[in-house]
């Protein structure tokens, strides 16, 4: 029996379907995440969990043993928001960042905008290399 599949994986579905998921304005937004994401990334996308767009690719390992992969860079664009993942800790460890940026909601990992009117695209790029740089510092 073949070994399934974690759900966070790489996949080889087309990254239309994913982009489409953003309707009305919010595509064309999809579409500027994508090309701000490839220049930052320097990595073309690939459709992770079958809603996420990743940019390259890292591996983890907690503490506890459990490993995985992840995306080094991600977004997942959507008919109410855009979420974009992030270092852990992010709006703690980059506050000046955040607040520049303008209108967002954030958690732990991820970044919500509804819309990328009045976001800060320097703000939103410094997030994204500073997540990068992270990233590719954290492989195991």
């Amino acid at each position: 029996m073949a070994e399934k599949q974690p759900a966070m994986s790489p996949s080889d579905s087309p990254i239309d379907g994913v982009l489409d998921r953003a309707t009305g304005p919010r595509r064309a937004e999809a579409d500027e995440l994508l090309a701000l994401f490839t220049e930052v990334s320097g990595e073309q996308p690939v459709v992770w969990a079958g809603r996420i767009l990743g940019f390259g690719e890292m591996g983890y390992r907690y503490e506890t043993g459990r490993s995985g992969r992840a995306p080094l860079l991600a977004f997942a664009p959507g008919p109410r928001n855009h979420t974009i993942y992030l270092s852990e800790n992010f709006s703690e460890r980059w506050p000046d960042l955040l607040a520049a940026l303008g209108p967002h909601r954030s958690s732990k990992v991820c970044l919500y905008l509804t819309r990328l009117t009045g976001v800060d695209r320097d703000a939103l790029r410094s997030l994204l290399e500073h997540t990068l740089v992270d990233a590719r510092a954290s492989q195991s």
